[in-house]
């Protein structure tokens, strides 16, 4: 099997978890599957030897993660050279009414546009709050955000909202994906 990377840009966690989450699930697959920041190092090198990548990002007051923007900019051709896609974990994605959908949708549209990558396979899942991890001005912030989506505003608590079913399905999908990519471009032999 193949060895798939999972490059991610986190601010309190939760996306850095996800990522956890996803490689656990390609790993029961029976893919090599390895985490790493896009802020790290030897990010570089964990892609030049992956046989696909998924990419994913926070969002934090409406916006990517630079850091990930930066990665992807800087990537892109190594990316589209493999089987690859995307997964962002916002509050947004946690709601289930008309107008989240439609803000994760502009988010998903906003980030192809800027970043000029086509992701084969995008996935949008809730985040967290993590009050834990604010300061102050953030903390207030953020509970005024929450008051209208989730109204969870009680700061002496973190909140989790990712559908962690969601989380291993997409996992699935791309595992058949690549696998299916790998059979029709390796002549049926699996990645």
């Amino acid at each position: 099997m193949g060895t798939i990377l999972v490059a991610y840009g986190s601010k309190e966690g939760q996306t850095e978890k996800i990522a956890g989450r996803i490689a656990e699930a390609l790993a029961a697959h029976g893919h090599d599957a390895r985490t790493a920041s896009v802020a790290d190092s030897d990010v570089s090198e964990a892609l030049a030897d992956a046989d696909a990548v998924l990419v994913g990002s926070s969002i934090h007051v409406g916006a990517h993660s630079k850091p990930v923007y930066e990665f992807v900019r800087e990537h892109r051709d190594d990316i589209e050279a493999r089987p690859n896609g995307f997964f962002q974990v916002s509050l947004s994605s946690a709601l289930d009414d008309e107008d989240a959908r439609a803000e994760v949708a502009t988010y998903l549209d906003e980030f192809v546009e800027e970043s000029g990558w086509h992701p084969e396979r995008m996935a949008a899942f809730g985040g967290a709050l993590r009050y834990s991890e604010y300061g102050f001005l953030t903390r207030m912030m953020m509970k005024r955000i929450a008051k209208g989506a989730t109204g969870d505003t009680d700061a002496s608590r973190d909140y989790e909202y990712t559908d962690w079913d969601e989380v291993e399905s997409f996992a699935a999908d791309f595992v058949e994906f690549v696998e299916s990519t790998a059979g029709t471009a390796a002549g049926g032999a699996a990645v």
